[in-house]
């Protein structure tokens, strides 16, 4: 009788530490989906502060493309509503809409001999391609955190910690302009 008790009392032990081993590993998970999502979000204020700067040389020059000026701000806002509130469905559109207004920019600047020999914008869009693969970059690890979180919590048998306690999946950060087809003739037109 003792033999048993003691046998159940150490098979308690483990399956005690087992479940806060993963409870443990699932707030880790957790907690570098928020720093990845945080390393994202300062990639994007910096991008945000320099895209004003951009479009105030564009409009020294550019009287006639009022709408793909206003297409970049309005972006830029929706870009820094979506990652303000966290949420990475609507960062990913926004962040699309985005890249097809800076896009666009950049193809009609060539129409422009003048914007284009200004230091200033070539400053700018240095500086805005080299933050462009620094989100690029940090996008790809808040991915593969966000992953790895998501089929941590769906395994058995963290299954069921994960529930128990209420860890919940992340969305992946997506940009559908990357998988769409770019019309060229749209770009120049």
């Amino acid at each position: 009788m003792l033999l048993t008790l003691l046998v159940m009392l150490a098979l308690f032990v483990v399956i005690a530490l087992y479940a806060v081993t993963v409870y443990n590993h699932l707030v880790r998970l957790k907690h570098n989906v928020a720093k990845a999502w945080s390393n994202i979000d300062i990639a994007l204020k910096q991008r945000h502060d320099e895209l004003p700067k951009l479009v105030a040389v564009c409009q020294q020059y550019m009287q006639y493309e009022q709408e793909t000026l206003e297409r970049v701000i309005r972006a830029r806002g929706a870009v820094f509503e979506a990652g303000q509130l966290g949420d990475a469905r609507g960062l990913g559109a926004a962040e699309s809409e985005l890249r097809l207004g800076l896009g666009q920019l950049f193809a009609l600047a060539e129409n422009y001999p003048n914007l284009k020999a200004d230091e200033s914008f070539r400053q700018l869009g240095q500086r805005i391609s080299q933050l462009e693969e620094t989100i690029a970059d940090r996008r790809e690890l808040y991915n593969e955190s966000a992953n790895l979180n998501n089929v941590r919590i769906e395994q058995f048998p963290d299954v069921l910690i994960a529930r128990l306690f209420a860890f919940r999946p992340a969305d992946l950060l997506e940009f559908s302009a990357e998988r769409a087809d770019v019309d060229v003739r749209a770009l120049f037109g």
